[in-house]
C-alpha cells in the first residue's frame, strides 16, 4: 500500500494493541447500532476496526491526512472527514445526520482539557461521549470538592455530565509503551437547566476567577465583585475556598454575582 502506515509508526500516537481493551471501550458506549456514533482522533484505527463491526454508518473525525487516507482505503465506505475535532461544528453534524451523537476517542494527552470544554459547549447535540485519557485527568473529571483533584475541569464537567471513571488501561496494552496510567470515562450529557439559570460564559467566568489561586478566600479571589464593587458573597461564602464549593453552589454563586452587577449597571 503507497504510503501506507505502519501500527508501530502510528503518527507519534500510542497505539492501543490488546483487542480485549479495544472491546471493552468500544463496549462502553450506550449507543445502538441505529444511533450516530463519532470517533474523534482515530489514528490508524485501533477502535475504529471495532467500531465499524457495531456502526457501520459511524463518522471518524481526524485532522491527520496520512491517517485519513489509510483509514479511507482500509476502511472504503467508512465516512471520515479531515478535520480538527475542536473546529467541529456539532450542529451542523446533527443536522446532517440525524439526532444526537455519540462520541468515543482516545484523547491527546496535550489538548484533552481543551477538547473537553468543546465537548461540553456542544452539549445540546451529544448524549454521551466515551474517552480515554491519562488517569490523572479522569481522577480531576469525578473529583468531589474538597479535594485535591478539585477544580475548573470537575465542576465544568459536572455540570453538564454525569461522569463516571468506568476502568484503569495499563500502559502495557500500548506500542509503545508510554510512561502514564491512562483511563476510560463516560460522560453522559445531561438536561440540565443551568444555563436558564446564568449564562454559561459567566459561569464560568466567575469558576476560573475562583480557582485561580486556591488558597485564598473567595472574598479575595473574587476581588472583582467583593471589593471592586462591594457585592457580598452568599452563605458565607466569602471566607471559603473554591474547593469546599459544590457545582451546584456554583451556579448559585455565578447567579448572585450576575444580578448584583446587573443592579449596579441598571
Amino acid at each position: 500500500m503507497q504510503g501506507s502506515i505502519s501500527p508501530k509508526k502510528s503518527l507519534g500516537q500510542n497505539f492501543l494493541k490488546d483487542p480485549n481493551t479495544i472491546r471493552k471501550i468500544v463496549s462502553a458506549l450506550h449507543a445502538s447500532p441505529e444511533d450516530h456514533v463519532v470517533e474523534i482522533g482515530p489514528g490508524i484505527g485501533a477502535l475504529t476496526d471495532e467500531l465499524v463491526k457495531r456502526y457501520p454508518a459511524f463518522t471518524a473525525i481526524e485532522l491527520d491526512q496520512r491517517a485519513v487516507d489509510f483509514l479511507r482505503e482500509k476502511h472504503p465506505d467508512l465516512d471520515v472527514r479531515r478535520q480538527d475535532v475542536l473546529e467541529v461544528d456539532w450542529a451542523a453534524l446533527v443536522e446532517e445526520k440525524g439526532g444526537p451523537l455519540h462520541v468515543i476517542g482516545n484523547l491527546p494527552y496535550y489538548i484533552t482539557s481543551q477538547i473537553l470544554f468543546a465537548l461540553l459547549d456542544a452539549r445540546p447535540h451529544i448524549r454521551e461521549a466515551v474517552l480515554m485519557m491519562q488517569l490523572e485527568v479522569a481522577e480531576r473529571l469525578v473529583a468531589q470538592p474538597k479535594t485535591k483533584e478539585y477544580g475548573i475541569l470537575s465542576v465544568a464537567v459536572q455540570l453538564y455530565t454525569q461522569p463516571e471513571l468506568l476502568f484503569r488501561v495499563s500502559p502495557n496494552v500500548f506500542y509503545p509503551k508510554p510512561e502514564v496510567t491512562s483511563a476510560v470515562v463516560r460522560l453522559t450529557f445531561t438536561d440540565a437547566n443551568v444555563d436558564q439559570v446564568v449564562d454559561p460564559s459567566y459561569l464560568r467566568l466567575v469558576v476560573r476567577e475562583a480557582f485561580s489561586q486556591r488558597r485564598k478566600t473567595l472574598r479575595n479571589t473574587l476581588s472583582r465583585w467583593t471589593k471592586d464593587r462591594g457585592i457580598e458573597l452568599p452563605n458565607g461564602w466569602a471566607q471559603s475556598r473554591a474547593e469546599e464549593l459544590s457545582p451546584q453552589d456554583f451556579i448559585t454563586l455565578a447567579a448572585h454575582l450576575g444580578r448584583h452587577e446587573r443592579e449596579e449597571l441598571s
